[in-house]
Order: C-alpha cells, then sequence, then structure tokens
C-alpha cells in the first residue's frame, strides 16, 4: 500500500522539518510539472498539480506556470490553514492523540516491532513517545520520521513559493477544506483501517527514498501516468480508507471548485488528479472544461 505513503510526503512534512542536500531534478524542455485550464460555472482559471515537500532549488516555475500566476485573481490551496503551522499542529495533537491506548508496539504484528523501533529512534523518537497517539496519527508520524533521510522539506515545497507570490502581489488566499478535514478523513477511519495503514507504513518506510525519487522525477515532468501507477503499486488498497481519504475529499473539493469566482489558481497535491476518482475527471463531470496546458 506504498500510495498512503507517498501522500503522506505532504501531510507528514507538516510535522517533521528536514533540510536539503541533493541535487534536484529540472523540467524537460518544454514541459514542466502539470497545469490545466478550467473553466465554466463562473470561473477562468487554473489547477495545477503540487507535490509538498521539495529539495532546495528545484527550478519549477516554468513559462505557462509564472504566466497563470500572474494572471490569477487568487489562490486556493487544499486548506489556507497551512499558512499557520502551529495551528495545524495544534490540530494534529488534538485529533490526534487519545487517553488509554495500547503500546504502540502492540498495534503491530512480532516481525514487525524491530523495524517499528528503527524507525522511531532514527527519528529521534521512541514508541513509547508515540503510544499516546491513535494508529492513524503514529503512522503520520513514522511517516514524517522516515523523511529525514531524504534530506527534503516542506519549507522548499510549492505551496509555500505559491502563497509568498500571491501575498506579495496582495492577492487573498483560500482553501477546499480545512485543516480538520485532512486530518478528519484519517482520524474516523475504524481501528483496523488504522493499523493497517501504521503496519504498512512501517512495512514500506525502508523503501521511501527510492519512492520519493520516482515520484518527484514524474511530477517534474509532468507525468501523470507514472503518479497513477505508483499509486496502484503493491497489494490493493483498502476502500475504507480509498474512499475516506481520497474519494470523500475529491468530491468534496468539486463542490468547494463551484463557490469559486474569477481566475483561481487552485494548487492542490498531484496525486489527487491522477489515478481512479481522480479530480479532473469529477470537475469534467460536473460540467467543467479542464484542458491540459502543459
Amino acid at each position: 500500500m506504498t500510495r498512503w505513503l507517498a501522500r503522506w510526503l505532504g501531510l507528514a512534512a507538516l510535522l517533521l522539518i528536514t533540510s536539503c542536500g541533493n541535487e534536484p531534478p529540472a523540467p524537460p524542455p518544454g514541459g514542466g510539472p502539470a497545469l490545466w485550464r478550467i473553466q465554466g460555472k463562473g470561473i477562468d482559471g487554473w489547477l495545477f498539480g503540487t507535490i509538498h515537500v521539495l529539495p532546495k532549488h528545484v527550478q519549477w516555475r516554468t513559462a505557462p506556470i509564472s504566466e497563470a500566476i500572474g494572471r490569477a485573481d487568487q489562490l486556493v490551496l487544499e486548506s489556507a490553514e497551512i499558512q499557520d503551522q502551529a495551528r495545524t499542529l495544534a490540530q494534529f495533537e488534538a485529533m490526534g492523540r487519545s487517553p488509554g491506548l495500547p503500546p504502540l508496539e502492540a498495534r503491530v504484528p512480532e516481525r514487525d516491532k524491530a523495524a517499528l523501533d528503527r524507525i522511531a529512534g532514527d527519528g529521534g523518537t521512541s514508541t513509547q513517545a508515540l503510544s499516546g497517539y491513535e494508529s492513524w496519527a503514529a503512522a503520520m508520524l513514522l511517516s514524517a520520521a522516515a523523511q529525514q533521510a531524504l534530506h527534503v522539506s516542506q519549507d522548499d515545497g510549492v505551496e509555500p513559493a505559491l502563497i509568498a507570490l500571491f501575498r506579495d502581489a496582495g492577492k487573498p488566499i483560500g482553501g477546499l477544506e480545512t485543516v480538520a478535514r485532512q486530518f478528519g478523513a484519517f482520524d474516523t477511519l475504524p481501528e483496523q483501517a488504522q493499523r493497517r495503514l501504521l503496519i504498512d507504513t512501517v512495512r514500506e518506510a525502508k523503501d521511501i527514498g527510492a519512492l520519493y525519487d520516482r515520484i518527484l522525477k514524474a511530477w517534474i515532468r509532468g507525468d501523470l501516468v507514472t503518479l497513477a501507477r505508483e499509486d496502484r503499486v503493491s497489494e490493493e488498497p483498502d476502500p475504507v480508507v480509498e474512499r475516506a481519504v481520497l474519494a470523500d475529499r475529491n468530491r468534496d473539493w468539486v463542490k468547494s471548485v463551484e463557490r469559486l469566482e474569477g481566475r483561481p489558481f487552485i494548487a492542490v497535491g498531484a496525486g489527487h488528479l491522477a489515478g481512479k476518482g481522480n479530480l479532473i475527471a469529477l470537475l469534467q463531470a460536473d460540467g467543467y472544461r479542464v484542458t491540459r496546458v502543459q
């Protein structure tokens, strides 16, 4: 279930921030990260697939992206609340902790306990410290711990750069959902599904470097086929998780888009724009014209 570890490269980045040290890839000549024009129902704007954590100095702002940013009259992120990291972390703590939880090592099979201890230790924490977190939250923190070996940072991701550009231009910044909605997609999962996420995170953490490298190279090329294929790696996803974390949120985002007017620059994780039940297909089914421009 590598797909969820890949998606957590965004949410988990809010929890443990690391620094960069790798040589970043560059967009191919005449290409770059995927960008669409979205038109209909009172809007004529853009839809951009982002990656939430990056090495330093990745040159992702191609001419079409810069032109779209300049012409847009507002920025719309997954959640505008990511501008306040302290508030986001406080929301995570409030939703992710519960009293009387079993020890974290009791929530994974015996064969995974050594890897669990290693990931926690490498991330500067311990299974004892993580035992106060619900299984979904512990999985997210473990994913963040595993990310430290990637030498990437949310600070160098696409969203902070977009926020700075639109803020400096005096343009409003909004969101498709709240941070509580983002975390709530995990928080409301049944415990069985949460533990499956926890176990899969532990088992797949050792391959996170190769996974991120594939995702980054595909993203910078605008290669949605590869991004969608990464979502299909390994075993079939839990339909309960699939529905709550992806399908339901994408459908909610369509409703949020319907409330927009003018020339929005909508920026969401590229994983939401590829594969089954992706946001583009849902928007097209809702009557929007969505045209690939890069």
